[in-house]
């Protein structure tokens, strides 16, 4: 059997289509192959359309409470991901700097006795002058001027 096109259906389509079965004359089977329907899309519309009256199984959603049910699905995993990153950003923030932390995080290397990895470690940032990145001149790795 080939596989049907999907098709978009209008709501007062599938309202007539749910009355013609709810008349009674005919059956759901009947009325879709009527309507050229798949018989399970039929009985789908109908089980829908007995939900929105209140008739349907109990803990059955409306299309309503489905929408708000998504809606809110969406926004609480959006919340959670904003508090996971404020969660890291203060924890980031509330790391003490000091001997116990590592060393990537306060600017020091091992093995260089605690030292700050630029400058003195008491101005984040240098000035021009002698004895700066800027008045060094380059070398290779051999030691070799360029």
């Amino acid at each position: 059997m080939a596989k049907r096109k999907r098709r978009a259906f209008t709501p007062e389509f599938k309202a007539e289509a749910v009355r013609l079965c709810r008349v009674g004359d005919r059956t759901v089977r009947q009325v879709a192959k009527d309507l050229d329907l798949t018989e399970t899309a039929l009985r789908d519309w109908v089980r829908r359309a007995d939900i929105e009256v209140g008739q349907g199984p109990p803990g059955a959603l409306t299309t309503a409470e489905r929408e708000e049910l998504t809606r809110l699905r969406r926004e609480n995993k959006r919340l959670q991901m904003e508090r996971e990153i404020l969660k890291k950003l203060s924890q980031r923030e509330l790391t003490p700097v000091g001997p116990e932390t590592p060393a990537a995080l306060h600017g020091t290397w091992p093995g260089r006795s605690g030292r700050p990895l630029f400058g003195d470690g008491s101005d984040p940032v240098k000035k021009h002058g002698p004895g700066t990145a800027a008045d060094l001149a380059l070398v290779t790795p051999s030691g070799d001027p360029v």
